[in-house]
């Protein structure tokens, strides 16, 4: 029995409609990672030395991101390159030579976009996304370099969640060890912006190598949202919430309980998103 014409193009575009959603929710599934690297270094009082932003495996695709990185300028001296797109990182660049890129540095913060404006490229990493140069001061002692609250990637204009990232740790003149203070002293959760307009970003501290899940549950204990790390090192992270649940749908303004679990042991916070 063959199928009337106007039946068969609405199951075309249902087909079509269903796969690409189920192809996106695969591909938010997966997020983005990212880190300052080397996670860990030892550099000489004084010494000028590069820091690396680099995707460390492959997952969703995107084309563009927006990212803040905290340091600070009593310990390290942020260093320009010249011209400032050679700080943009060969895994853009490689991919496309037309790019949007703005650098704005401030004190203590860096405040980094670079989109690629070839139409129909994308990028999955891994790879270097952007550079950065600092010269230690010639105080011995142990700082940090961080990822802020603002990391987001894009696609086409859409966001990419989650972005999960990690931090970095410098010894001026001393090595880097295992114990505190060069790791969080235990679990530590923080919500920023909160209240939210829509997105936010948790801040994570663990203190431990092993899986990291955090959870958004509604007030009615009902499970909204699930972010999962079976490759979490110790460190400070920031994950992107953009108030969506796990189909892809808009959840309403309201209070959410947010979980941080990690080592056998859990803190919570709360968010309040606002629309």
């Amino acid at each position: 029995m063959r199928m009337p014409a106007r039946r068969l193009v609405g199951f075309a575009c249902w087909s079509s409609a269903a796969w690409l959603l189920m192809w996106a929710g695969i591909a938010g599934a997966q997020g983005v990672h990212v880190a300052i690297i080397p996670a860990t270094s030892q550099v000489a009082p004084g010494a000028t030395f590069d820091l690396e932003l680099k995707v460390t495996q492959s997952g969703s695709a995107f084309n563009g991101f927006d990212a803040v990185i905290g340091y600070d300028s009593a310990a390290l001296t942020l260093i320009p390159l010249s011209p400032t797109s050679v700080q943009e990182g060969t895994l853009m660049t490689s991919a496309c030579a037309n790019t949007f890129h703005r650098f704005t540095p401030s004190t203590n913060t860096i405040t980094l976009a670079d989109v690629l404006l070839c139409a129909g490229v994308s990028v999955t990493g891994p790879g270097q996304i952007y550079r950065l140069r600092f010269q230690a001061s010639n105080t011995v002692q142990v700082t940090h370099v961080t990822f802020q609250p603002g990391l987001q990637f894009y696609s086409a204009g859409l966001f990419v969640n989650p972005a999960i990232s990690s931090d970095a740790v410098v010894g001026i003149g001393t090595p880097v060890g295992v114990d505190p203070p060069t790791r969080p002293a235990g679990l530590g959760l923080r919500v920023a912006p909160n209240p939210a307009p829509g997105r936010t970003s948790f801040v994570l501290e663990v203190n431990r190598a092993g899986p990291v899940r955090v959870s958004v549950v509604d007030v009615r204990g009902r499970l909204v949202r699930r972010f999962e790390d079976s490759l979490a090192t110790p460190g400070t992270r920031t994950v992107t919430w953009d108030g969506h649940d796990a189909a892809g749908r808009r959840v309403p303004a309201g209070v959410y309980l947010v979980t941080l679990e990690a080592g056998g042991r859990s803190v919570s916070s709360h968010v309040s998103l606002v629309r």
